[in-house]
């Protein structure tokens, strides 16, 4: 697991690259070759506005998950190039986590900050790879699987209290 650590909050409480890396690796799902993101750590100004430009909504968010696309390349010559260079890195794209946020959630729901900050690392990591929650049945099978790894962490399941309420 390859993580480029981007720092851009004034929050002192943030987890160590070592976690974000353990957390992320938790939850690639495959093993063909190293996977690498990038973790961009910001304020609400810049989640607010990319949450405003890429979904639409006018506030911040907790966590916004940016799955690369492999360019296509007319050009046989250039696409090779492109591959000898990538070699077996497995690029997924960029996680942008809003650190105030994360603090003033894991407040809000009465946990611990650095389980906050596992649960949105995994949750944002199954993004990069195709998972989502916007369809009934895709939500279960993801939060199960976010449940289970985090579980693994001896983190409590996220969704119960959501469920109970």
């Amino acid at each position: 697991m390859i993580i480029d650590l981007q720092i851009a909050s004034q929050s002192k409480q943030l987890p160590t690259l070592e976690h974000l890396e353990q957390w992320a690796e938790l939850a690639i799902q495959s093993s063909d070759a190293e996977a690498e993101i990038t973790i961009r750590i910001v304020d609400d100004a810049e989640s607010h506005e990319l949450n405003l430009q890429y979904r639409g909504k006018d506030k911040p968010t907790n966590v916004l998950s940016f799955a690369f696309e492999q360019p296509e390349f007319d050009d046989p010559e250039l696409a090779a190039q492109m591959a000898a260079e990538l070699g077996d890195i497995n690029y997924l794209g960029d996680l942008v986590i809003n650190a105030a946020l994360v603090a003033q959630e894991a407040t809000e729901q009465d946990k611990p900050v650095e389980d906050h900050w596992a649960h949105l690392v995994i949750h944002g990591t199954l993004h990069l790879q195709g998972f989502d929650h916007i369809q009934e049945a895709e939500a279960q099978a993801m939060e199960t699987l976010e449940a289970r790894l985090l579980s693994s962490l001896n983190i409590p399941n996220p969704y119960v209290a959501k469920q109970s309420t």
